[in-house]
């Protein structure tokens, strides 16, 4: 028998340790997005292993709203595809691929966060948070004191403005083993192509919207029954109907139209 191919190295708090070796992740094409799909326990794993020294990966998680902006803006799917990996965060969208014999392998992007944050294996690793404003950085602190916590702060800004270059500079500056970008849609996939573009950031980066408002306990997530039976979306809009009332009831059920034309195309 042939010998095992050695793992990469990686050095972590001055011990050598080796990435675990992760079966390579399916790719399954829906609705014009090449999904990538592994199981929780194989995404925590990629993102709490230090990364290799230089280059630098991202990850975006299309909901429904996504697909929907991105079907009413073509332009926008060049970011997407730059991406290195494609997590569903949609259960709707979960079990739309259903309907189509497809195992999207649904892991909301506030749950990743949430359990990225929560391992302990995550304070071995150097973390920048792109985009709260200090004063929910410092909740977050408060919460995980043990963290090797690093603010970038975004001020509102537009993509090529002189507030932009000096965001992505600042986050380079960091040179973090995980960022997490918690900006908005599109901005924050945005300004990850952005740092891949320029090729001075390193690590693994998250699109992470606003997963640290739920840790911080800014923002509360739907109560379990309304996750378990996918109407997450209904307990947004009961809770901030001025917002998000065109988002669910006009943008969202757009996406029924999208699924039967990709589907008779």
């Amino acid at each position: 028998m042939g010998s095992r191919p050695s793992r990469p190295a990686v050095t972590c708090c001055g011990r050598t340790t080796s990435r675990p070796e992760a079966a390579v992740p399916k790719t399954i094409p829906f609705l014009a997005l090449e999904f990538t799909v592994r199981t929780a326990p194989e995404w925590r794993d990629l993102f709490l292993t230090p990364p290799p020294p230089g280059g630098f990966s991202y990850l975006v998680t299309p909901n429904v709203d996504h697909i929907v902006q991105l079907s009413k803006r073509p332009e926008l799917g060049a970011i997407y595809d730059a991406a290195d990996w494609r997590m569903c965060d949609s259960r709707i969208l979960e079990k739309l691929g259903r309907m189509r014999g497809l195992d999207l392998a649904c892991y909301p992007g506030a749950d990743l966060v949430r359990d990225l944050i929560e391992d302990p294996r995550s304070r071995a690793l150097k973390i920048a948070v792109v985009g709260p404003d200090p004063e929910r950085f410092r909740l977050l602190r408060e919460k995980f004191p043990h963290h090797d916590l690093h603010l970038v702060e975004a001020p509102f800004m537009t993509p090529g403005s002189a507030e932009w270059e000096a965001t992505l500079a600042a986050t380079e500056a960091v040179q973090a083993d995980l960022t997490l970008l918690c900006i908005s849609f599109p901005k924050q996939e945005i300004f990850a192509r952005d740092l891949k573009t320029r090729g001075h950031a390193r690590g693994q980066a998250i699109c992470a919207g606003a997963s640290i408002d739920f840790l911080t306990g800014q923002q509360k997530r739907a109560p379990e029954i309304f996750r378990k039976t996918s109407t997450e979306w209904l307990y947004r809009l009961l809770s901030q109907p001025g917002r998000l009332w065109k988002r669910y009831l006009v943008d969202g059920p757009r996406i029924f139209a999208i699924y039967l034309r990709h589907r008779n195309g």
